[in-house]
């Protein structure tokens, strides 16, 4: 009989967990673009914490293991910005993206703060699109950020088409 996934809160612990799933994740994005200095590749652990401490993150467990992992943040316009939705390699198209975008969703539900929920995606990723897209999201405006990626910005109203997160 294997492990089930669990999804809860990150701790301060995990920090080193999640930046190295995240050099992990984020190979085959800077290969796609063909830039390896993209920041979640240049983040340091200091910077990580700060990430962490700063805003709220969810992770994706296999027993003790961090599969998974997204962040976010409340800025002073009430917009939940949802950032660095990651999932291992060998653990992709079981559904865990979803789930930890629900959990992320459903926590900033509760925030009356928070109006809109945004995130950035490459325009690069037909997976990421339609995850994005099947959980409500619509493209408000596309940009670069100065290096060879191509940016997709999503948002959705934060009432509308909230899922519920279940473990």
């Amino acid at each position: 009989m294997g492990m089930s996934v669990t999804i809860s809160a990150a701790r301060a612990q995990d920090a080193e967990n999640i930046l190295k799933l995240q050099y992990l994740c984020y190979q085959g994005e800077a290969a796609l673009h063909g830039d390896y200095t993209i920041e979640p590749l240049t983040q340091t652990l200091d910077d990580l914490r700060a990430d962490l401490e700063g805003g709220q993150c969810f992770v994706a467990r296999l027993g003790d293991e961090v599969v998974a992992s997204v962040r976010g943040r409340i800025d002073a316009s009430g917009t939940a910005r949802i950032g660095k939705l990651m999932v291992h390699p060998r653990m992709r198209r079981h559904g865990l993206g979803g789930r930890l975008l629900d959990a992320i969703e459903s926590h900033f539900a509760q925030d009356p703060a928070a109006r809109r929920f945004q995130l950035l995606t490459s325009g690069r990723g037909d997976g990421d699109m339609r995850l994005y897209r099947s959980r409500g999201y619509a493209p408000v405006r596309a940009s670069a950020d100065g290096s060879r990626l191509d940016l997709v910005e999503l948002e959705k109203p934060a009432a509308a088409g909230t899922f519920v997160a279940s473990a």
